[in-house]
């Protein structure tokens, strides 16, 4: 699925485990006349340090400014995924940043980490497991979903003091739970995902 004129979609998501905070998803557009030697050495943002997802996130949004690539990013709040769940959420995410990005659905090559799917009409698409540390459009995707996620996750440690969300970024480590137990659950909690927990109390 790659082709040096063709526009590469690469989408990623991160937050889909945490029991706090956002779901994100990013959709990353390498276009036709991209560089693909700009990506040498990316992998997945789960493998990077922070300072170093960071430092490409600041190249990744450079080649965005001077046209050479494109990325959208959509989330949902741990409101709509307790309503709704969680697959939904990260479903309706997949589809918002492709519309974001405003690309013929006929003539995108979208490439998917894991298990996720793009709508239908995106008639070209593969998902590729581990795909965030193989395919370089998808690494991009996660490190611009993870930096993005983690700073709004350090803005919520300001927000609600005392639950580690800005060190955690609302996994549930043991002291997050302790502090669940100690102090409560707070508007960002996934009450769906802690229903095991909150019974205990």
């Amino acid at each position: 699925m790659t082709n040096n004129k063709a526009i590469i979609v690469g989408i990623d998501e991160v937050g889909r485990g945490p029991v706090a905070g956002p779901v994100v998803v990013c959709a990353f557009a390498a276009l036709g006349h991209f560089d693909y030697a700009q990506l040498l050495g990316i992998r997945d943002s789960k493998k990077l340090s922070a300072k170093k997802r960071e430092g490409w996130d600041i190249k990744l949004r450079a080649l965005a400014l001077d046209g050479s690539c494109a990325f959208s990013l959509a989330e949902r709040s741990a409101d709509w995924i307790d309503a709704n769940g969680i697959a939904p959420a990260i479903r309706e995410c997949v589809a918002e940043t492709l519309l974001k990005l405003n690309l013929d659905p006929n003539s995108v090559y979208v490439e998917l980490d894991g298990s996720l799917s793009a709508p239908k009409e995106y008639v070209h698409q593969k998902t590729t497991i581990k795909g965030d540390d193989l395919v370089p459009v998808i690494s991009a995707a996660s490190i611009i979903a993870k930096v993005y996620r983690d700073q709004r996750m350090d803005v919520y440690g300001g927000e609600f003091p005392g639950y580690g969300f800005e060190t955690h970024k609302g996994y549930g480590t043991s002291a997050h739970m302790q502090a669940i137990a100690d102090k409560g659950v707070v508007a960002i909690h996934r009450i769906s995902f802690l229903k095991n927990a909150l019974k205990k109390k």
